[in-house]
């Protein structure tokens, strides 16, 4: 608990006070935000806003974790290495994007199919270290991965069933998907200032409270009997799971000081994209990957509304000879934006919506204990 304390708490005052220091550097060096001319014309006097903050907040994260270790004395773990490996090879992902776009002048930076290809590579090396990797458990070596162990709260995830090379592809495959889906959807809701930072605090620090409970719970207990205990499914190593979570949820809740309306930073490709790996990594390990459809809710919401747009526009213009909408605007936000509302309307009330949809994720993780147990 005090590891956890220290690492929110560090990352906190980081983002906090460091992010003026960031801002000023980036106006410096010419990292400004392009705005789209296609896009709410509210949103043109955003146009040169330092981007790219997504720098600040996972390295925050990154020292709160790593500091919190170092004071308490308690061991860093492969699960957070893991965490900040997914944050950090995404982020990077996103930086490319952000730079080409802050380099050209332009709203489109890498290709689509670049950056998939950037989130599919990070994917797979996650998935295949998240393989191999194995921890002592009470004088056992107990496998790391969703794949490996036996036992599974949903049967069908459990891919060992399919044998060793099957199993072992459909893994990486499962981790890909989760991995591009909840990047995509966290950069496509990454569109007003402060959303995407809000919701993925709540999102985020909902892993602080599923990792505690995993540790505290009498599945991890070594004294008790290891039938007992075989009923379970092992998560490697929760509580650091909790740590890494409220490291990085304490620097989001820094940089959204910043952050909010009127922005003084965004956090940009960089930013979302590591997000959305972060919460997929924490997903992944912690085994509640199907719960990031109400965790995650708000993201899936607000990509749903791109999709519903388009495949509407395609059918309808096919039909018609001219595309209809579903929308004012995709994603959804600027839909409610055309539509008259305040920007920061809009955002406290998606706030609300994703904080009842994490709220909903705790309360069937909970439900979903009880049944296991």
């Amino acid at each position: 608990m005090i590891t956890l304390l220290i690492a929110g708490g560090f990352s906190l005052f980081f983002t906090l006070f460091m992010t003026p220091l960031f801002i000023r550097l980036f106006r410096r060096i010419g990292w400004g935000q392009f705005i789209r001319d296609d896009g709410p014309q509210t949103h043109h006097t955003k146009r040169g806003t330092p981007t790219m903050g997504g720098i600040v907040f996972l390295l925050g994260a990154l020292l709160g974790y790593l500091f919190a270790h170092w004071v308490t004395g308690e061991p860093w773990t492969m699960v957070g290495v893991l965490v900040f490996g997914m944050a950090g090879g995404l982020g990077l992902v996103g930086f490319i994007d952000d730079f080409t776009k802050t380099r050209k002048q332009r709203s489109l930076g890498i290709g689509g199919w670049t950056k998939i290809a950037g989130q599919v590579l990070v994917g797979t090396v996650f998935a295949v270290l998240a393989i191999t990797e194995t921890f002592r458990d009470d004088n056992k070596l107990t496998p790391a991965s969703t794949f490996i162990s036996g036992v599974r709260d949903i049967p069908w995830l459990n891919l060992a069933a399919f044998g060793a090379v099957i199993g072992f592809v459909l893994f990486v495959l499962w981790v890909n998907v989760i991995t591009t889906s909840t990047s995509n959807a966290v950069n496509v809701t990454d569109g007003l200032d402060g959303l995407a930072t809000g919701a993925a605090i709540f999102s985020i620090g909902a892993y602080i409270l599923i990792g505690f409970w995993q540790a505290n719970q009498s599945c991890f207990n070594p004294l008790l009997d290891e039938e007992v205990r075989a009923a379970c499914y092992n998560v490697r190593d929760p509580l650091d799971l909790a740590v890494a979570a409220a490291a990085l949820t304490g620097a989001l809740i820094g940089f959204l000081w910043w952050n909010t309306t009127p922005a003084k930073i965004f956090m940009g490709d960089t930013g979302s994209m590591g997000l959305g790996g972060a919460l997929a990594a924490l997903a992944i390990l912690s085994r509640t990957e199907l719960l990031l459809i109400p965790i995650a809710g708000l993201f899936i919401i607000t990509t749903g509304s791109v999709i519903i747009q388009r495949v509407w526009f395609k059918v309808t213009k096919r039909l018609y000879g001219e595309g209809r909408r579903v929308f004012l605007m995709s994603p959804l936000h600027h839909h409610f934006e055309l539509k008259g509302w305040e920007e920061i309307t809009v955002v406290v009330r998606f706030w609300l919506i994703s904080g009842l949809l994490v709220a909903v994720g705790v309360g069937l993780f909970y439900l979903e204990w009880q049944t296991v147990q």
